[in-house]
């Protein structure tokens, strides 16, 4: 199997921002690992599988502004590469690893919290997502989405129900929080308009105290209701850290594909 492992970070548990203004040229310039979309040059690794028409695409959570999340999720995108033989990508979200802060901010940012909630970051993951999948000619796309990157991905699936063909969200928030207004956007807000025709995997740990089981299966009840092909996962002791990677997620993961 040819593996082609574009990985831009060092294995450390930061990095500096090579700027907080990168342009488009600027992105370009620096090869293979660098996408520009959404007005912001993002880091990513991917790692190349046998199956050119598929690709999944891993959305970390919330990590401290500048965090080295490459060095992180690089070995879970070729674990679930493997898994599958299908080609996968662990994106950087701005402000993390080597992608730039054009004009959003952070979704770990001190100063501006909530940032995974807001309708600007749901519409700058769709047109992530629509760059990778014209710059690799791909015709179905997984997205994998942990904690707030399940957040964002959840909404995603509603705002844009002809993109995504299977969405596996792990450990996130789905309902409107207290704090929530017109520029926020949940799952919950666009539930009626997610894709009939999508395969939905809800993962959540028995021990997660940050989302809690019921967050997880209270949504899961209303995807149902509303005749989504969703499946339930439950991952055994398992705390909110790491959930995304255990070796029952990524099973679920590779189910997926060995349905079809």
């Amino acid at each position: 199997m040819l593996k082609n492992i574009l990985v831009a970070a060092m294995l450390f548990s930061t990095s500096l921002l090579f700027s907080k203004t990168i342009t488009s040229q600027e992105c370009k310039d620096k090869g293979e690992g660098y996408i520009y979309a959404g007005d912001e040059c993002i880091n990513y690794a991917m790692f190349e599988g046998d199956d050119n028409d598929k690709l999944i695409i891993i959305v970390h959570g919330t990590w401290d502004e500048g965090s080295n999340v490459l060095g992180r999720y690089s070995p879970f995108a070729e674990n679930v590469n493997m898994s599958t033989d299908i080609s996968t990508i662990a994106v950087a979200l701005p402000g993390y690893s080597e992608s730039s802060l054009n004009k959003l901010k952070s979704i770990g940012s001190k100063e501006y919290n909530h940032q995974a909630a807001t309708k600007e970051y749901v519409e700058f993951l769709e047109k992530l997502v629509i760059a990778f999948k014209d710059k690799y000619e791909s015709k179905e796309i997984t997205l994998i989405g942990h904690s707030a990157g399940a957040m964002i991905s959840g909404s995603l699936a509603g705002l844009n129900n002809s993109l995504l063909k299977n969405v596996v969200l792990v450990a996130g928030r789905y309902e409107r929080p207290d704090y929530a207004n017109e520029k926020h956007l949940l799952a919950i807000d666009v539930l009626d308009k997610m894709n009939k025709d999508a395969k939905f995997v809800m993962i959540y740990g028995t021990k997660d105290e940050i989302s809690k089981p019921s967050v997880t299966k209270d949504f899961y009840n209303k995807m149902k209701i509303h005749g989504l092909n969703v499946k339930l996962v439950e991952v055994k002791g398992a705390a909110h850290i790491n959930l995304d990677m255990t070796d029952t997620s990524v099973e679920a993961i590779s189910e997926l594909f060995e349905e079809e």
